[in-house]
């Protein structure tokens, strides 16, 4: 952590590493203009902030490359230091060159996370804006990004600052009658105070709420896939990732352990996980296949269970009511309907869906129903929260905001009250940063990538 409290200047690659058309390099801190200028054909000292400059970089006399160089001046930045971003042609040594020449003139090589946190540090945004730049970095799906840039736009942090703004009016107040209790003067209005504290309640248990959902959005919504041996659980997984995923095979008992794959769906993505099919066995090598089975089924944000069309239905719906705990996230779909097409009108008073999965038959209305049950519209100005750092510490503060609406009903005195409203403020400030230490800070960025 002794690096990242150090305000010399940091360079590092921006984009990703190898061989591409163009790669940016970024340099930040008060000497990162006169650094360029000892490498770059242009002197910059007098040049406006928000502009690009063409020219050469020389390592003395030798010629490296034709570049572009961005400049933004301090304060108007990301880091809100000066900061130089070099665009040059995507050789890994034209790249390792420059940042050889920078280092040689005077910066050193960024940590992981490095010109985040100081974006941080400088108060360019706080510390769970900072962590959504990551969940940015890292969003594969529609979803996933538009939570992390509601988050990286101040949406949750607006939500915590006020917050923490109208817990410190109250606290101040009580604070102030501590100062003169031997007075008995009540400065903050006690039914205020409680119609204040269940709001902040009803907000807290919403984003904590919101968590599972959010949570799954960004790692992907688990299904499951269930059913008896040779049902069609592996062509299901195939035709969904469209590749051969997993191996099918009329012998029955040939998945043993699970597989998974991950698609995208409107914007969402969905981890699909074939397992070992259900069935009565004494292979010691199944029945733990089975319970592994069961165990990512219990985990599982979704279950498909897959009847087959040729078999007997009664025994088949009989094995569903052995799971009966599932049943209230389980999708019951046929297949094979390509070998038995009359079983539609058969159990068209069901609730099921009916599809050949090696035909791909009805797999557009089995994506559909997938997405339907999954609550994902989410507006604009809605907050979600996905980060479990986040949805702990606001836990934390649940509890203590629990405490004092008790102790206000029970006419706890302030001091008491004050104890668990400053520990409110805490875990509060944990998350937006106004509370920091090097561990919590150290932890963070250095999940970052080099560059950002």
């Amino acid at each position: 952590m002794k690096n990242y409290k150090r305000k010399d200047t940091i360079c590092a690659l921006a984009t990703g590493s190898g061989i591409g058309a163009i790669a940016i390099v970024r340099i930040s801190g008060n000497q990162a203009i006169n650094i360029c200028n000892k490498v770059f054909s242009k002197n910059l000292e007098d040049v406006k902030s928000h502009t690009i400059h063409f020219g050469t970089i020389k390592n003395d006399k030798e010629l490296i490359d034709e570049v572009l160089l961005s400049v933004f001046k301090n304060p108007y930045s990301f880091t809100g230091e000066d900061v130089i971003e070099i665009s040059c042609h995507g050789s890994v040594f034209i790249q390792q060159q420059i940042l050889q020449l920078l280092t040689k003139n005077g910066s050193r090589m960024a940590n992981p996370g490095e010109f985040t946190l100081r974006a941080f540090t400088n108060r360019k945004m706080d510390l769970s804006q900072a962590e959504a730049v990551a969940d940015l970095i890292a969003s594969e799906s529609k979803k996933a990004h538009q939570i992390a840039i509601n988050q990286m736009r101040g949406g949750f942090s607006d939500d915590l600052k006020k917050l923490r703004e109208q817990l410190i009016n109250f606290a101040s107040l009580i604070e102030l009658e501590l100062d003169f209790s031997e007075e008995d003067v009540e400065f903050a209005n006690r039914e205020q105070f409680n119609e204040l504290l269940l709001l902040i309640k009803e907000k807290l248990t919403k984003l904590i709420d919101s968590f599972q959902l959010g949570n799954v959005i960004k790692n992907g919504i688990p299904v499951a896939i269930l059913g008896a041996p040779n049902v069609g659980k592996s062509t299901l997984l195939n035709t969904l990732v469209n590749e051969d995923r997993a191996i099918v095979s009329e012998i029955a008992g040939t998945t043993r352990d699970t597989i998974e794959d991950v698609i995208n769906i409107e914007g969402m993505q969905f981890r699909f996980i074939d397992t070992a099919g259900l069935r009565d066995t004494s292979n010691k090598i199944e029945i733990i296949g089975i319970q592994k089975a069961l165990e990512k089924a219990e985990k599982a944000k979704v279950i498909i269970y897959l009847l087959d069309a040729t078999a007997d239905f009664k025994a088949q719906e009989k094995e569903i009511k052995k799971i009966k705990k599932l049943q209230n996230k389980m999708i019951v779909v046929v297949n094979k309907t390509d070998l038995n097409p009359n079983i539609c009108k058969t159990l068209k008073k069901k609730n099921y869906l009916f599809i050949s999965a090696k035909n791909k038959d009805g797999i557009e209305d089995l994506t559909k129903t997938l997405i339907s049950i999954i609550d994902t519209n989410l507006s604009s100005d809605e907050t979600i929260i996905s980060n479990s750092r986040h949805q702990e510490e606001l836990s934390k503060t649940l509890v203590e905001i629990i405490a004092v609406i008790e102790g206000l009903n029970n006419d706890i005195s302030g001091d008491l009250l004050a104890i668990n409203i400053r520990q409110a403020l805490y875990h509060l400030g944990l998350i937006t940063g106004e509370v920091t230490t090097d561990d919590l800070l150290g932890n963070i960025f250095s999940k970052f990538c080099i560059g950002k």
